[in-house]
């Protein structure tokens, strides 16, 4: 519960220190603070005043470093369409930056502790998630913030039971809201700099009022905005469905369904003469005859996630079952070039007529279904837990690429290697994921908790290509990678306040889709990512203080990372290292000042080595971020700033390796909830937000270069506004 204080002359005081209205969000969607995760090990923790005011908090119950982001710190300090790359930003050893606006872009260089996406999980509601070709994420086409309950930013592999592709760079659990126990709803919405507006409804429900009736919530929005960058608009609409139901005692039912349709112009960044010649923020531009063109760049996406699950409970055993699935169906256009303001770049070739000054581009789409299931079992033995668990997943995938002909209505255009053809790749694979687990939670007194497990990984390949990336030829085949990987934690609570934790577990990724584009891929000199992972932390709650604080040691073979091409956007460039050390050490607390007043901050520092010298791109060594945080009598403000050290981002025209400098951003976030004096039984909030509010310019990173080698960057977005409102009936 907050601490309340009422004097006026300070209330009024620290208000007009921090402005005015605040932040989207009801009291009610506050107090249907959930923290859904993938772990047990957060479930049953009573939060003391010091956890639930913090951006981010850790359990006394964690095995691994962890930082939980609850829902109040969702509401109220995330931007309307904020992808969860947004909100996960606050947490220790996290850097990410949406270039076109909070939400508005999918992040371009999310990394946790140096790995890289594709490194590290994200789930939803416990399910695993993402592209099978490299393990990455598309942020801006599934869950939006109105409907997260939690976010939990796991540092580490987990337990033998934290199932996914790439369990050893941590996970992001994303977990969905709770569904009211009354009947009500509430409309929101907002409106802000580059036109951004979102306008919302969402509508709680129940089957009836006998005993076991069906509670549901079904929550629309829809998004749109120009976007920070020029020319660069994104529009969104997405629908969220969740519905919970007793079956009988011990027995639940849950069911979940996301529908989101995604229309953006995305931008692959500017060189420095083109910031200069067209502004700050030059994106795309609005020139038929430029491959930065914006009707020339743009995706339309539809993808869908669901699941059904069935929890049990009988005597000493339980049972958690989840049937899901999820789509991504994707087309999109693009300039041959797109960080070329020239419309030609040697023109065309259509059939037998050569168009030297035609505008080249490129036609694609990249459509998967995934199928899984997921089953978690446990058995309580004594005052041990035996638990053990299934997850299986098989996405189907279909990838093409084309060359067109802006100019002459998207005609295929020839390849410039003779070979007659305008297809880039034409393939159907498919990824099959196995990963069966046991462990043994062994308490061996009330203090102590040592837990052993070991899972079973197995991952299948498959390519059936008409035409190949790469080699442009037919290819047809196929290849399992397996590994079994034990792992061993211990917890120990030395009082009601303090934990320790020590952990150990090895880690394995399947290599990328890559390995495939070859004329004759040799499976046996193919080499998949290995880790060992080693942690010990500490954590302490009371009632004024939260504080968490961990170290690492991660050595790791065969790591395989995004890095820029040479010359050209990239999609498909990676670099392997044979060896790469990670050490560290993180830090977060929360202190309870008084007066409704706290003080948050973290730290994180995360040194990399590589056994051959290369860098890691975008992998800040340090991070860190420091806050105020107020809230009393229906207000609520926080002047959050993050930190990111300095950090490689792609090379140079010779491939020398670029260095960007460090930079902080601040964020201001207030709201206040109208006394029910005025605004009679509805609970009504306003609120205001500034993202970069001290106006910090600068480039942040580099991920593509243009066909002749020049870097693109990304710019940090200048300083913006959003207005909310939000009414509960």
């Amino acid at each position: 519960m907050p601490i309340h204080y009422r004097n006026t002359a300070l209330h009024l005081s620290l208000i007009a220190a921090f402005g005015a209205t605040g932040a989207l969000a009801s009291n009610a969607a506050r107090a249907a603070e959930t923290t859904a995760v993938q772990t047990v090990n957060v479930v049953g923790t009573s939060l003391p005043t010091s956890s639930a005011i913090g951006p981010t908090h850790t359990s006394l119950d964690a095995i691994q470093p962890q930082s939980i982001i609850g829902q109040q710190f969702i509401r109220e300090n995330s931007a309307a369409g904020a992808n969860y790359t947004d909100i996960v930003n606050i947490a220790p050893s996290v850097f990410s930056v949406d270039p076109n606006g909070p939400g508005l872009m999918e992040s371009q260089s999310l990394t946790i502790r140096g790995f890289q996406d594709g490194q590290y999980n994200v789930t939803f509601d416990g399910i695993p998630w993402g592209d099978s070709n490299d393990f990455t994420h598309h942020s801006t086409v599934y869950f939006m913030p109105q409907d997260m309950g939690s976010i939990v930013v796991d540092r580490g592999p987990g337990q033998a039971d934290t199932v996914g592709d790439a369990t050893f760079g941590g996970t992001i659990a994303i977990g969905s809201k709770a569904v009211p126990q009354q009947r009500g709803g509430s409309v929101y919405g907002s409106a802000g700099s580059w036109r951004t507006g979102l306008l919302g409804a969402e509508y709680d429900g129940r089957s009836g009022d006998e005993p076991g009736a069906a509670h549901y919530l079904i929550d629309a929005k829809g998004l749109r905005s120009d976007g920070f960058l020029t020319h660069s608009p994104q529009q969104r609409q997405n629908i969220f469905f969740k519905l919970d139901k007793s079956l009988a005692a011990g027995m639940d039912l849950s069911f979940v369904l996301m529908r989101n349709h995604t229309l953006q112009h995305v931008p692959y960044g500017a060189t420095p003469a083109q910031q200069q010649q067209f502004g700050y923020n030059v994106g795309l531009v609005n020139d038929p005859t430029s491959q930065m063109n914006s009707a020339y760049n743009y995706d339309e996406i539809n993808s869908d996630f669901g699941y059904v699950g069935l929890k049990l409970e009988r005597g000493d055993w339980r049972v958690d079952n989840k049937l899901y699935t999820y789509g991504y169906f994707h087309q999109g256009y693009n300039g041959a070039n797109p960080g070329s303001l020239t419309g030609s770049d040697g023109g065309t070739q259509v059939g037998a007529t050569a168009y030297p000054n035609d505008v080249p581009g490129q036609r694609m789409h990249m459509n998967y279904r995934s199928i899984g299931d997921i089953v978690r079992a446990s058995r309580a033995i004594g005052n041990d837990a035996l638990q053990f668990g299934l997850w299986v997943d098989r996405q189907t995938n279909s990838r093409f690429q084309q060359e067109i002909d802006w100019t002459q209505n998207m005609a295929p255009n020839e390849l410039p290697n003779g070979a007659g053809g305008s297809v880039d790749r034409d393939q159907n694979n498919t990824l099959t994921t196995i990963q069966p687990y046991v462990q043994y939670a062994w308490k061996l007194s009330a203090q102590w908790t040592v837990t052993p497990g070991l899972k079973y990984v197995s991952f299948k390949r498959t390519m059936n290509a008409a035409v190949n990336q790469k080699t442009l030829l037919p290819f047809a085949g196929g290849h399992t990678w397996t590994k079994a990987l034990p792992s061993v934690d211990a917890h120990y609570a030395v009082d009601p306040h303090l934990s320790l934790y020590a952990q150990y577990a090895k880690g394995f990724l399947a290599p990328n889709m890559n390995v495939f584009y070859k004329t004759t891929p040799n499976f046996g000199t193919v080499k998949p990512t290995q880790t060992d992972n080693y942690q010990i932390g500490a954590n302490w709650s009371s009632q004024n203080l939260s504080l968490g604080s961990d170290a690492y040691h991660i050595d790791s073979t065969n790591l395989s990372s995004a890095t820029a091409c040479p010359a050209g956007i990239t999609g498909a460039c990676y670099a392997t290292s044979a060896g790469v050390k990670f050490d560290g050490a993180e830090f977060e607390a929360t202190y309870v000042l008084g007066a409704g007043l706290s003080l948050y901050g973290n730290l994180g520092l995360n040194n990399w080595t590589t056994n051959d010298g290369s860098v890691l791109q975008n992998s800040p060594k340090r991070t860190s971020a420091i806050g105020l945080i107020y809230q009393d009598m229906g207000w609520y403000a926080s002047l959050m700033a993050k930190n990111i050290g300095s950090r490689y981002s792609n090379v140079d025209g010779n491939g020398n390796n670029l260095t960007l400098g460090a930079y902080t951003i601040a964020n201001l976030d207030l709201s206040y909830t109208l006394p029910h004096s005025l605004v009679g039984a509805h609970a009504v909030k306003l609120g205001f937000k500034v993202d970069n509010l001290f106006g910090r310019r600068g480039d942040f990173a580099s991920l593509n270069s243009d066909v002749n080698g020049n870097p693109l960057f990304f710019v940090v977005p200048t300083r913006s506004y959003q207005a909310n409102f939000a009414v509960d009936f």
